[in-house]
């Protein structure tokens, strides 16, 4: 009976910290994505918006 309650325990223990690293860890597949201001479009080298430049 006292190994059944320590089991248990350990489960409840676990469990919420597991469930943060799954959301955290990078185990997620969803793209997040970012918009930027009217005249502006996302560059992925550098990570930012930058101005569009049209001729």
């Amino acid at each position: 009976m006292k190994v059944n309650k320590l089991i248990l325990a350990a489960v409840m223990v676990a469990a919420p910290g597991l469930a943060q690293a799954y959301e955290c860890g990078g185990m997620k597949t969803e793209k997040i994505t970012q918009s930027c201001a009217p005249g502006t479009s996302f560059d992925a080298e550098t990570n930012s918006c930058v101005a569009v430049i049209s001729s």
